[in-house]
């Protein structure tokens, strides 16, 4: 089983339903079938094996990437805001040819795709500064349906309506979002950016009874005046990707009556691992319980203690750590960093549970920076900056932001004199908007340990 079989599936099944829907465009289940198809064959005759799709939220994505499963090929998504060294590298890394158009041919025999092959390459931040590849499998794609399927209440049906505003090259966006629209047979309406009203009109307009979102998505939405009535179709609204604050949901909750359920994953995980909505209530600042099927301990992988010794006591925080069928297999091309012999996966995110088994985020072992819910890792950031012959050293870090959750800020030391707004556009040529730093702030000096490293806990809190 996999996208491309669900897709056939319901085209048997419901040929003439909508599957499809953008601006004042629809595609029925039996449409989309053909046209991916069509689009599997020309892939297939291009000869190429790994398939780079840099789009935005369109049916083209949709038709491109089932295209691609049907096919039997590796689907690479990339952001369409990557600069042109982003792409490379991510080109580059993994072999595939970049999409320039769908190479549409006739209907042919095509293979049959195992469970197991992997599907996607999604490239997120690596702590080494250049991004790496995730590898999933179809089977890890589709687990994390199995997984929330086994949620009561059913939490979707086909006769759902889902907002597609996320972004489809996000794990997020692609595996929660149009993936459930796949799994269950619903109707999915695709949005290519995210404007607080247009977004509002669309669910209003389409009677969008599902919501997937990130935080400045539901406070945009909060501060809408008439947000009960646009909305009042939406049953379900579920923010992920990043915190949301407690009183963000509260002022959603006031502004339109409707509960936000808080999602907890990763790029790795396909994305989902842990949600409220498996929770008898939700907590301000909890993420939930663990989905059905999925493992969870909290292992102290820090401090005085042993390592991998397991966390018992409540509110004692230990590194969330994870088993199940949604697990990638590991960053390509070797496989490295994945799951270890055991199955089990460290996040590098630290939680504590509460008595009821809920959990809560405390930290993150390492130094990522969530942006509107998009990864950046400090040392990417920091590398396009020295790379400037102005730039001696750079040292980045993440600050609070009411809008994004986090803002990249960005301390240089200068070998000669170079005008901040000259390192902000170097930054915007060769990193995507998201990890642009919005401050960068040129000292004398940086804060070091005694191992020579620098001691970012200072420079937050001089900051």
């Amino acid at each position: 089983m996999n996208f491309a079989t669900l897709l056939r599936d319901h085209a048997r099944a419901n040929p003439d339903h909508i599957a499809l829907r953008a601006r004042h465009a629809g595609w029925s289940w039996g449409e989309l079938d053909s046209l991916v198809d069509r689009a599997a064959a020309g892939l297939i005759a291009s000869g190429a094996q790994k398939v780079a799709i840099q789009l935005p939220n369109t049916v083209e994505f949709v038709i491109a990437l089932l295209g691609a499963m049907r096919a039997g090929l590796l689907a690479v998504p990339v952001n369409p805001g990557f600069t042109e060294r982003e792409v490379r590298h991510v080109l580059d890394d993994s072999g595939a040819a970049l999409l320039g158009e769908i190479p549409y041919a006739e209907p042919i025999s095509l293979p049959d795709v195992p469970d197991d092959q992997v599907a996607l390459l999604l490239y997120t931040s690596g702590t080494e500064g250049r991004p790496k590849g995730a590898m999933l499998t179809h089977r890890a794609l589709i687990a994390n349906h199995e997984q929330l399927a086994r949620v009561e209440p059913p939490l979707m049906t086909g006769a759902d309506v889902m907002l597609l505003a996320l972004p489809l090259f996000h794990a997020y966006g692609l595996n929660t979002g149009l993936g459930a629209v796949l799994w269950h047979g619903a109707t999915g309406v695709l949005e290519a950016e995210f404007d607080p009203v247009g977004t509002a009109g669309l669910i209003a307009l389409n009677k969008v009874s599902v919501a997937i979102g990130v935080p400045p998505m539901y406070t945009a939405w909060a501060q809408l005046p008439n947000a009960r009535e646009l909305l009042s179709s939406l049953r379900l609204a579920v923010c992920g990707a990043a915190a949301l604050d407690p009183a963000v949901a509260a002022a959603f909750t006031a502004a339109t009556g409707i509960t936000v359920h808080i999602g907890y994953g990763l790029t790795e995980t396909a994305p989902v691992l842990t949600s409220t909505v498996v929770s008898e209530a939700v907590k301000p600042g909890s993420i939930g319980k663990p989905l059905p099927g999925i493992e969870l301990k909290l292992v102290n992988t820090f401090g005085e203690a042993a390592e991998d010794e397991p966390v018992f006591g409540e509110d004692d925080p230990g590194e969330i750590v994870v088993r199940g069928d949604n697990l990638f297999v590991g960053y390509w091309p070797d496989r490295r960093g994945g799951p270890d012999a055991d199955g089990w996966w460290g996040t590098g995110d630290v939680a504590y549970a509460d008595a009821d088994g809920d959990l809560f985020i405390v930290d993150r072992i390492g130094e990522l920076i969530l942006v509107s819910g998009f990864n950046v890792y400090p040392a990417e950031v920091e590398q396009v900056l020295a790379a400037h012959p102005a730039v001696a050293e750079a040292a980045v870090l993440g600050a609070p932001d009411p809008k994004t959750g986090h803002t990249v800020h960005a301390f240089v030391i200068v070998s000669q004199p170079v005008d901040v707004a000259e390192l902000e556009r170097h930054c915007a040529a060769n990193l995507a908007r998201f990890k642009c730093p919005t401050r960068i702030e040129i000292v004398s000096e940086l804060p070091y340990s005694a191992t020579g490293k620098v001691r970012k806990t200072l420079l937050r809190e001089d900051s």
